[in-house]
């Protein structure tokens, strides 16, 4: 009987002592699963800038649903005041590389509404990955959409978990707002730069100027959109600053001008293109990348 017993407790401590570092292995490898495995759900999450709807964007899809292999499917999603969330459109079944705009009731320019824009848009991400079940994305914003998208990043992004964001294009964005000045910060600025450490760190990022006088687009100054430096750069995995001059570099037709067009399907969409249309090839387009920028 003692015998019986004795060889109970021995094969209960067997099984415990298999049990257990076998746990801790399925655990492990589950974790590694949920960290590694990248859906193949991908959208692309555009956010426009002041004073513009949901909308805003119909001409530029239109345009790459023209020049990409992919029939992108497009949802808009409106986010009210109260934060409610009103959908339209849909993505449609087989389409990995959606495209999801998100716009405000309240789209008025400011620091303060940027800030609430911030909150609103991570209101409407929040439900996206819900409903959606993705977990990787690429983001795109014009103007101040740069600007929520950015403060999104640094304050609500890590809210979500387990989900990544790829790569970032900001078009025209005035990282300094209406300032031309090289030496001194808005308040938006310096928020943007003593958050940055809160950045994604495999991050890409492109900042897209337009110039039609070399100085400005006719709206936002060179000088604003450059500062963007400040914030991305040794923060992020990559920072790329690219400015477009020619036809059609004005600020409210930057989003669909034909070059940038390109430079969406080449960098935030990954096509491959001819190279003919490749960015390198482009005579009127200047690169800056990573680099250590000097402090103002």
């Amino acid at each position: 009987m003692r015998r019986k017993w004795l060889w109970g407790i021995i094969a209960l401590v067997v099984t415990l002592g298999i049990f257990f570092p076998s746990t801790a292995w399925m655990h492990g490898r589950v974790t590694h699963y949920r960290s590694n495995y990248r859906t193949p759900l991908n959208p692309t999450i555009l956010v426009p800038g002041s004073s513009a709807s949901q909308d805003r964007f119909d001409a530029l899809i239109t345009q790459l649903r023209k020049e990409t292999k992919t029939a992108h499917s497009v949802l808009k999603v409106k986010v009210a005041t109260n934060g409610q969330l009103s959908y339209t459109g849909s993505i449609r079944r087989g389409d990995n590389q959606p495209f999801i705009v998100v716009a405000f009731e309240n789209n008025h320019d400011g620091y303060d509404n940027i800030n609430k824009q911030a909150q609103w848009l991570n209101l409407a991400f929040k439900d996206l990955v819900k409903t959606y079940h993705f977990n990787h994305f690429n983001a795109l914003g014009h103007s101040n959409g740069g600007l929520i998208l950015s403060v999104f990043l640094e304050k609500y992004f890590a809210e979500t978990k387990n989900v990544t964001i790829d790569r970032l294009m900001t078009i025209a964005t005035p990282y300094n707002m209406e300032s031309n000045s090289t030496t001194s910060r808005t308040a938006i600025l310096n928020e943007l730069v003593a958050g940055r450490k809160r950045l994604p760190k495999k991050l890409t990022v492109y900042s897209v100027a337009g110039t039609e006088n070399y100085s400005s687009d006719g709206t936002v100054p060179a000088n604003s959109v450059a500062q963007g430096k400040y914030v991305f750069q040794n923060q992020v995995a990559h920072y790329t600053q690219i400015t477009v001059t020619g036809d059609n570099t004005t600020h409210s037709d930057l989003p669909q001008n034909k070059q940038i067009v390109l430079l969406i399907r080449q960098y935030l969409l990954q096509e491959t293109l001819p190279s003919k249309d490749r960015y390198q090839n482009q005579p009127r387009l200047s690169r800056s990348e990573d680099g250590e920028p000097d402090e103002p």
